[in-house]
């Protein structure tokens, strides 16, 4: 197999060239200002995670919003039932705010479409769960809040779930492709 020296030093045919190619091939293929924006927006959200972790926006709060909100539409729910709502929701909020961040973690979809990228999602599920981590810790000192090891599971969860969009995304025009080209 003929081989020739790259600008880099690297020769093409050698397993660095096809290394260096497959790594440039796994970039994004997006105008730079559209990158900027979309981690400009990924960083805004982990500032939106941080301030619903105040005491602003603690169990007390969005209960008494709840109950609020309820009366609003004339429905009356007991006090248990009242509670049990408030913690359900507040649960699938970690789920939610967790899984948003891990996609914005995992890139924006390039040339319009979701391309599956396992290191990336594991890179984005870990740094969404990292992040988490540091939330509740911040929690430790802010009155009325406290951390909880649980919620950064939920937290957790909510990311890796969260990555079933890309994969079953890619996996979908994957079966596209297969049907096009069997005639299907």
């Amino acid at each position: 197999m003929p081989t020739s020296p790259t600008p880099g030093g690297q020769t093409i045919g050698s397993p660095v060239a096809a290394l260096s190619q497959t790594a440039c091939a796994d970039r994004p293929k997006l105008p730079k200002p559209l990158l900027v924006f979309w981690w400009a927006v990924t960083v805004a959200w982990t500032v939106v995670i941080f301030v619903l972790s105040t005491h602003s926006f603690g169990s007390d709060y969005t209960q008494s919003f709840l109950a609020r909100l309820l009366a609003s539409v004339r429905l009356q729910v007991s006090l248990p039932t009242l509670h049990f709502l408030n913690v359900a929701i507040r649960k699938v909020a970690h789920l939610s705010e967790y899984g948003i961040l891990a996609l914005f973690l995992y890139g924006p979809p390039e040339q319009g479409r979701v391309l599956w990228k396992p290191r990336r999602a594991i890179f984005a599920v870990a740094a969404a769960g990292l992040y988490s981590l540091t939330d509740e810790f911040h929690q430790i000192f802010v009155p009325g809040r406290g951390a909880s090891l649980w919620d950064c599971g939920l937290d957790t969860l909510g990311a890796s779930l969260a990555m079933l969009l890309p994969f079953c995304g890619h996996q979908l025009r994957l079966l596209r492709q297969t049907r096009t080209v069997s005639g299907m």
